[in-house]
């Protein structure tokens, strides 16, 4: 069963429904009723803060989003989405001149996930884009998605499945063949590559990335928790003194993206990112222990959690 027949299936309203009845939940999953969401004349506008809600990949796509600087990973779209065609399909940190989407000579499609401009829904966005791309002709450029309020969003076209990301050294994945020296494209490319932030994965874990930000390296880890009880894993930790990630490191607080808490240390930026494969997989283990404890938080951890709060801050 497909996942648009599941959701009928479920009673979950679709966009038809919704309009006969506003009242109705929107279909977009925000909770909201849809004549105060998609249904609103300002629909265009509407935020909705976790755009990647209950999908397997949602870490890495924030991840994609907010910090890796020259990443992608394949995607497969559902077969009713792509009929005929046979193109293949990657989502990609960012684009040349941060395209929303492009098709290849060979009729690939690229997308954007860190774009000149965007809606408050990023996953109708990322579904613009590919629907545009399997409709387009090949060495083609979208560059900015235009602000529908209605029309499929992300897990309306793609499998529901993990991300195998690939963290980039550069941004040569771009060309399709080497570029003339001298040329605009090899000068682009050249400057593109120079302002790169080295990046890296930490011990395969989902979500984690190394960073070198120049005057120091971080381990940024995005999440897949709701933040109450991630909050009170992180103060359990804290009491213990077990929230660092050893020597060198140093627990400097989170920022919210996209609905979920990415936590932020500060590393020694001498140690090769693969010497935090070890300690971040020790605090793997430690997290998920602290997780699964049902005891009420102590005074002190509660003070920890409060402490633990007053650091963070919300980018989207």
């Amino acid at each position: 069963m497909s996942k648009k027949t599941q959701r009928r299936a479920s009673g979950t309203p679709t966009a038809d429904e919704t309009t006969d009845n506003p009242r109705r939940p929107c279909p977009c999953g925000s909770g909201k009723r849809y004549k105060a969401c998609h249904g609103a004349a300002d629909a265009a506008d509407m935020i909705i803060t976790r755009p990647f809600a209950g999908l397997a990949a949602e870490t890495e796509l924030i991840a994609l989003r907010e910090f890796l600087p020259s990443a992608s990973a394949p995607l497969t779209v559902l077969p009713e989405t792509a009929d005929t065609t046979d193109r293949s399909v990657t989502l990609a940190s960012v684009l040349p001149g941060a395209a929303a989407a492009l098709t290849r000579s060979d009729g690939s499609v690229l997308l954007g996930m860190q774009v000149q401009t965007h809606s408050g829904d990023l996953s109708r966005d990322l579904a613009a884009a590919l629907e545009w791309g399997l409709a387009a002709e090949p060495s083609t450029v979208l560059s900015v998605v235009g602000r529908a309020s209605v029309g499929p969003r992300f897990d309306d076209l793609m499998v529901d499945e993990p991300l195998d990301v690939t963290v980039h050294p550069d941004f040569s994945w771009w060309l399709e063949e080497e570029a003339e020296p001298g040329s605009e494209v090899a000068l682009s490319l050249e400057r593109a590559n120079a302002a790169i932030t080295p990046t890296s994965r930490v011990a395969g874990l989902v979500g984690a990335y190394w960073v070198d930000a120049r005057d120091r390296a971080h381990l940024r880890w995005v999440r897949p928790e709701d933040e109450q009880p991630l909050m009170a894993a992180l103060a359990r930790l804290a009491v213990a003194d077990d929230l660092g990630l050893g020597e060198g490191s140093r627990y400097v607080g989170s920022f919210r993206a996209h609905g979920r808490l990415v936590p932020v240390w500060d590393l020694d930026r001498e140690a090769h990112p693969s010497e935090w494969d070890a300690p971040a997989l020790a605090f793997a283990g430690r997290l998920e222990r602290a997780l699964q404890s049902d005891d009420p938080l102590t005074d002190a951890e509660r003070r920890a959690r409060d402490g633990i709060l007053g650091r963070q801050v919300t980018l989207r």
